[in-house]
């Protein structure tokens, strides 16, 4: 992919999306999302452009990334990370080392806690094909000791881009626990659940007007994954989907919204 002028608007492309994926790593994900199921659906779907995102680490970013070279589907690397305020953020980057880097940071910041399975489920991380190579012992399913600003200025000073998880959500979200969209997300994107609807949601939370929404899957399951979201670019970067955020030359961000 010819990456050498990402400002030529000749070369926009449609991105079908889902940014929200979670894989065995995530303690509540089933057992089914490994890395060459987790590609299968979303050919199925339609997607070329997904991020993975268990809870606060990224073991199996890469496992994902690997499967799917030589598929039509981009992956980015990332992680679903729970702040000091509870609220979960999709933490998103281009290469997997930068998110491993990002990851020993956040590792730094949760306590050491040791997972209990029968509790939280198995941490499991696993290779391309999908077999088991290790489980991860720490307490992944728990906040990491970041606000919402460090979280934001230190993933961007790493070139990646945060975005508020399931804003809707009754629970680890910005809404349920603040009542507010912070200052630091207000010019970014938000996602919703697959359940929003934008004319009720709006009048429930008018925060929420007039903001670029994207939807994901927030996918524990197979079935989760989502097709909602399109992105306008040249090229699957973060740099890219930040100018769709804004409506940047040419970039754009569309939802297709639910009917319920």
């Amino acid at each position: 992919m010819n990456e050498d002028n990402p400002f030529d608007h000749d070369r926009l492309r449609l991105f079908k999306a889902d940014l929200h994926i979670h894989t065995v790593l995530s303690g509540c994900a089933e057992i089914e999302m490994i890395p060459s199921l987790i590609l299968w659906q979303a050919e199925k779907k339609g997607l070329n452009l997904i991020a993975v995102t268990d809870h606060n680490a990224c073991h199996n970013a890469e496992a994902v990334m690997e499967a799917a070279m030589g598929t039509n589907i981009h992956v980015l690397p990332g992680m679903e990370l729970q702040s000091r305020e509870e609220v979960h953020l999709l933490c998103l980057f281009d290469a997997v080392e930068t998110c491993k880097e990002w990851q020993e940071k956040v590792f730094q910041k949760l306590p050491p806690m040791v997972n209990r399975e029968k509790l939280f489920g198995p941490q499991y991380v696993v290779n391309a094909a999908g077999e088991w190579l290790w489980t991860e012992e720490r307490l992944l399913a728990t906040s990491a000791d970041m606000t919402l600003e460090e979280i934001v200025d230190q993933v961007a000073s790493l070139g990646g881009v945060t975005i508020p998880a399931h804003v809707d959500r009754p629970s680890f979200s910005l809404l349920s626990n603040l009542g507010l969209v912070p200052e630091v997300f207000s010019h970014g994107p938000l996602e919703v659940t697959s359940f929003f609807n934008p004319q009720t949601g709006c009048q429930q939370w008018p925060q929420l007007r007039n903001r670029c929404l994207i939807v994901n899957g927030d996918a524990h399951r197979l079935q989760e994954i989502q097709n909602r979201t399109t992105f306008k670019m040249t090229h699957p970067l973060i740099r890219e989907m930040v100018m769709a955020f804004q409506g940047q030359q040419g970039r754009q961000v569309m939802v297709e919204w639910s009917k319920n």
